[in-house]
C-alpha cells in the first residue's frame, strides 16, 4: 500500500469513528474500534494460514460452496450443517435425549450466518478439528473458531442479527482465554459491550455494534488486502485519538516523528554510530511503553528478524491492552514479545527484579517516553534499591531521574539508551544535580538533544532527548539544539523528514555544524559549569541580531526629511489660496 492509499485509509476509518461515536467520549470509542480492527486482523491471518494448511481440502470447500449457492439457498445448507454438528456430538453421548449436549465451543455454530470454507470444513471434519487446531497453534501460534472470525461477525452485523453482541462477547472471551498458548487474559477487559454508553438496552447496543462493524468492514473493502494494512491503520487511529483527546490520551502516545528519532539512535552502533546500524539486537526494552508504538518503530528500523525479544511495561490497563494488540497487529508472534502490566518505579516485574547479577537481564537498546515530572513516593526501601543505590533518589516532585536510572540499570555495556525528558533534568539542583553529576563524571551521558516546543499531545513544553551509554567512545558530550527546526501545525508543531535527518546525521557523525545547532563540549568545560547541562550554556540558542547598516539608515532618514519638506510646501500653497495661516 502506498503512502497516499494509507492516508486515505486512515481518513476513512477516522471518518467512521467521528460519524458513529456521537456523544461518546473519544477514549471510550477508541477501545471498541481498535478491538474490532484487531479481530479483523487476526481473522485474516488465521483464514490465510488455514487455507495453506488445508490445501486441497480448503479448495474443495470453496468449490462446494459455489455449487451450494447455485443449487439451493445458503441458509438451507447452514441449517443442515447445524444438524450435522448436533448429530455428531449426540451420537457420542447418552441415548437419553434430555441428557445430550453440544460443547460450548461449538454452540456458536448455531449463530453462523455465512457459509465459508472453514465453516464447511469444520462441520464435515469434526473428528479432525483437534489435530488441525494443534497444527495451527504450532504454525501461527493461535486459533480462532470459524464462527468467531470476522467474516461471520460481519455477516451478523450486515443482517442486523440480534445475536451479534452475544457472539462477539463469546468470541472476545475465547481469544482472551483459549486462542493463544501463552494466554492473553484481559485483552478486551476495557471493551465493555454491555456499557450504557453504547445504549440503554441490549437491542440498542446490538444495533450500535452492527453499525460500527458494518461501516468498518465496508470502509476496509475499498482498499487492498495487504498484510500490513491494519497495523498501519491501527497506528494511525491511535495517533488520531490521542490528538483528538488531548492530554489524557496523549500520555500514552509518542508522536511518530519523535519515535523515529529515538529508534534510529538506539539502532546505530553504540561505540561508533558513524559505522551505521547494528545488524541484530538481542533484547529491546521500553519500560513506559504506552501503546507500544516506540518498540514497533525500533523493530521497523532493523527489520522483522533482527530483534531477539521485545520487552515492554505499562502501568495503565487500557494502554497495556492496546500495546499487546499492537504487537500482534504488526506481525509479531506472541513468543516474540513480553508486555507486562505494572509499575516500573516499583519494579514489580519479576524478570527485572532479579537480585543475582549473573541472572540480570540486560538490553541492547532501551527507549522510553515516561510521564514528565511525575510525582512519586520514594521510601527508605527504594533508597537501597539496586537501581538507585549510588546515585540517590529522585525528589518526590519529579520522578524523571528515577525513570532514567531504572532503564539505565538494565542497559547492556554495548547498548544505547534514548529517553525523552523535560528540560528541568538538565539544570535542576538538589538530588537531581547529584544524580546528573555522577552520570556525567562516569561518562554515561553521550548526547543532549533539545527539541521544539508543542510536539506532544499531552504538553506544550519543549523537551529533550538524553542519550546514555555505559561504555562510550568519546570523552565529551554532544549538544544538539534542534528547537528551531519545525513546521507549525494547527494543534502541534511538526518535525519534517529533513529535520529528523539533520538530528540523526549530527548524532551519527558527531558533527559540529555551527555554534547555534551543535557542539561537542569537553568534560572540563561542563565541570566549570558545575555539571549543568542547560543547552544554552554550550550552544548559542539566541536569535541572531539584525545587522544595521548605519549609512543606509542615514540615507533613509535624509530621504524622509526631504519628502516632509516637499509635502509641507505643497500643503502651505493650499492654505495660502484659502486665506488660512500657513504652517511654520
Amino acid at each position: 500500500m502506498n503512502d497516499n492509499q494509507q492516508k486515505q485509509l486512515g481518513a476513512t476509518l477516522w471518518g467512521i469513528a467521528d460519524k458513529l461515536r456521537g456523544a461518546m467520549n473519544a477514549d471510550d470509542f477508541r477501545d471498541y474500534m481498535l478491538s474490532f480492527l484487531f479481530l479483523r486482523y487476526l481473522s485474516d491471518n488465521y483464514e490465510e494460514a488455514a487455507k495453506k494448511e488445508l490445501g486441497k481440502d480448503y479448495t474443495q470447500c470453496e468449490e462446494e460452496i459455489k455449487i451450494i449457492c447455485q443449487t439451493y439457498k445458503q441458509d438451507e445448507k447452514i441449517d443442515m450443517l447445524k444438524e450435522q454438528v448436533a448429530d455428531y456430538f449426540y451420537q457420542q453421548q447418552s441415548v437419553d435425549k434430555a441428557k445430550r449436549t453440544i460443547p460450548d465451543d461449538h454452540l456458536a455454530f448455531l449463530e453462523t450466518k455465512k457459509l465459508t470454507p472453514l465453516v464447511l470444513w469444520y462441520s464435515n471434519n469434526l473428528d479432525q478439528v483437534t489435530t488441525f487446531e494443534k497444527q495451527m497453534r504450532r504454525k501461527v501460534h493461535f486459533v480462532i473458531k470459524p464462527h468467531y472470525l470476522w467474516s461471520n461477525i460481519y455477516e451478523l452485523a450486515r443482517t442486523q442479527s440480534k445475536h451479534l453482541l452475544k457472539t462477539l462477547q463469546a468470541g472476545f472471551k475465547f481469544i482472551e482465554n483459549e486462542s493463544f498458548d501463552s494466554t492473553f487474559r484481559g485483552l478486551f477487559s476495557e471493551v465493555n459491550l454491555d456499557s450504557d454508553k453504547l445504549g440503554k438496552t441490549y437491542d440498542i447496543r446490538n444495533t450500535m455494534i452492527c453499525s460500527i462493524i458494518t461501516e468498518i468492514a465496508e470502509g476496509l473493502s475499498e482498499f487492498p488486502n495487504e498484510s500490513d494494512i491494519l497495523g498501519d491503520a491501527y497506528e494511525y487511529l491511535i495517533g488520531q485519538f490521542a490528538s483528538g483527546s488531548g492530554k489524557k490520551a496523549g500520555e500514552f502516545y509518542t508522536p511518530q516523528q519523535i519515535s523515529t528519532i529515538l529508534s534510529q539512535i538506539v539502532t546505530l552502533d553504540s561505540q561508533d554510530p558513524s559505522t551505521g546500524k547494528k545488524k541484530y539486537l538481542k533484547r529491546v526494552l521500553d519500560f513506559a511503553c504506552g501503546s507500544g508504538s516506540l518498540l514497533i518503530n525500533v523493530r521497523k528500523q532493523l527489520g522483522s528478524n533482527s530483534i531477539g525479544q521485545i520487552y515492554g511495561q505499562e502501568k495503565n490497563i487500557t494502554t497495556y491492552n492496546l500495546a499487546r494488540m499492537n504487537m500482534l497487529l504488526h506481525g509479531l508472534k506472541d513468543s516474540e514479545f513480553q508486555i507486562f502490566h505494572g509499575d516500573s518505579l516499583l519494579n514489580d516485574w519479576d524478570i527485572l527484579n532479579e537480585m543475582n547479577p549473573a541472572k540480570k537481564l540486560e538490553y541492547d537498546a532501551v527507549v522510553a517516553n515516561p510521564p514528565f515530572s511525575y510525582r512519586w513516593e520514594p521510601n527508605d526501601t527504594l533508597a537501597e534499591d539496586f537501581r538507585f543505590k549510588g546515585y540517590g533518589l529522585a525528589p518526590k516532585s519529579a520522578a524523571d531521574f528515577a525513570f532514567l536510572l531504572h532503564g539505565f540499570h538494565f542497559l547492556s555495556d554495548e547498548g544505547t539508551m534514548a529517553i525523552i525528558l523535560p528540560h528541568g533534568v538538565l539544570f535542576r539542583g538538589g538530588a537531581e544535580e547529584k544524580i546528573r553529576t555522577k552520570l556525567i563524571k562516569d561518562g554515561n551521558i553521550d548526547t543532549v538533544i533539545g527539541l521544539p516546543a508543542n510536539l506532544f499531545f499531552s504538553t506544550g513544553i519543549p523537551v529533550c532527548i538524553l542519550v546514555l551509554k555505559k561504555c562510550k567512545k568519546f570523552d565529551d558530550v554532544l549538544f544538539i539544539n534542534a528547537s528551531d527546526d519545525y513546521n507549525k501545525g494547527k494543534r502541534q508543531n511538526i518535525l519534517l523528514p529533513e529535520h529528523i535527518d539533520r538530528i540523526i546525521e549530527t548524532y551519527q557523525y558527531r558533527k559540529e555544524d555551527d555554534q547555534k545547532y551543535s557542539r561537542r563540549v569537553s568534560m572540563a568545560e561542563i565541570e566549570k559549569h558545575d555539571f549543568n547541562l542547560n543547552i544554552s550554556r554550550y550552544v548559542n540558542t539566541a536569535a541572531d541580531e539584525e545587522i544595521i547598516d548605519i549609512n543606509k539608515v542615514n540615507e533613509d532618514l535624509s530621504a524622509i526629511e526631504e519628502n516632509i519638506k516637499k509635502a509641507k510646501a505643497n500643503h502651505n500653497q493650499f492654505l495660502k489660496a484659502l486665506g488660512l495661516r500657513e504652517l511654520p
